[in-house]
């Protein structure tokens, strides 16, 4: 997830070196300003060979700057309920009525406290929003619909996910893509859909395999805080001989607490690709992220198979977050 901060390093990254100016599509035109940016326009404008290098060069620059900055959580951001980082690892509970992950702790508490405190012939409600919880198939398909119908994108994400696994992916494809352009202002939340869209390229299914593509949209959903996406980032560029990319890509996805990455430096040190500062840098970054998610509340939800216990329920949909 990126902060405000961040977005106007990179938004400065994009202005006019020489008066800081920007007009609204961050194109800085080298015949205005005498300034090369990389931008598609700035390319078009020059004729030379080596301009035109030099264009691509810094348009590479400013997109390595972008997709290299590390994020400040994973784009699952927090339970809106504790505040506590959502774990890669562990199960959440996505709510049909407002499409929000909820942390098994908050939702096995919310349970707890309902069944203790419940007035008699009180339905149990959502922890979050506190809407009925629904008592059908049919309810939970009117809360989705409404979601969608309110251009939430992750309820539209969702209903792509479900059209994918039933082998609609012309369908599948179009609710991923209307969930990334659906202006929200936060990159994390079209992270998900971006990572969506690039295994759809990779496996070709409903549209044609596209290898370019397929990266753009891992770039952008890593860029986004997508653990995972940048984990497959990183395996593209060993498979490419870029190794230096590659371990950067595993140390920003391992500072978020992914496995996978730290495992992936791992093998990297062991083959002296990676320095061992480096890693224990990664591992201890690693550790702290893991942490961060855990409390007496989750443990305790966990322990007693409370995930278990939720999945029997009719009323929500459990989604297991990618690891």
């Amino acid at each position: 997830m990126r902060s405000e901060g961040e977005d106007g390093e990179i938004a400065d990254m994009m202005c006019c070196a020489s008066c800081g100016t920007a007009d609204v599509d961050n194109i800085i035109k080298l015949k205005d300003h005498n300034v090369l940016d990389g931008s598609a326009a700035c390319q078009k404008d020059h004729t030379s060979q080596q301009e035109r290098d030099y264009c691509e060069s810094r348009a590479a620059e400013i997109r390595d700057a972008i997709l290299f900055k590390q994020p400040e959580s994973s784009h699952l951001g927090e339970c809106p309920i504790c505040l506590l980082p959502l774990s890669l690892d562990t199960k959440a509970i996505m709510q049909s009525c407002c499409s929000k992950l909820i942390c098994i702790g908050c939702f096995y508490a919310s349970i707890r406290y309902e069944v203790v405190k419940m007035i008699k012939n009180k339905k149990r409600s959502c922890p979050f929003c506190r809407q009925p919880e629904p008592k059908s198939a049919a309810e939970i398909e009117h809360y989705k619909m409404k979601r969608r119908k309110s251009n939430d994108p992750v309820a539209i994400q969702e209903a792509g996910k479900r059209c994918y696994h039933d082998g609609d992916y012309e369908r599948a494809f179009e609710y991923f893509s209307k969930a990334i352009d659906i202006e929200v202002g936060d990159a994390d939340v079209e992270a998900e859909a971006h990572y969506c869209l690039s295994f759809m390229y990779r496996d070709g299914k409903g549209i044609g395999r596209d290898t370019q593509k397929r990266v753009y949209h891992l770039e952008e959903a890593a860029i986004g805080g997508h653990p995972k996406a940048r984990h497959d980032l990183g395996v593209h560029e060993v498979y490419q001989g870029r190794i230096e990319r590659a371990a950067r890509h595993f140390i920003i996805s391992a500072n978020l607490g992914h496995d996978a990455s730290l495992k992936a430096l791992r093998e990297l040190l062991a083959a002296g690709e990676v320095g061992r500062e480096d890693f224990v840098t990664a591992f201890r970054a690693h550790q702290a992220a893991v942490n961060a998610t855990k409390s007496r509340e989750r443990a305790e939800a966990i322990a007693i198979g409370a995930m278990q216990i939720v999945a029997k329920s009719r009323s929500f949909s459990v989604e297991a977050n990618s690891k």
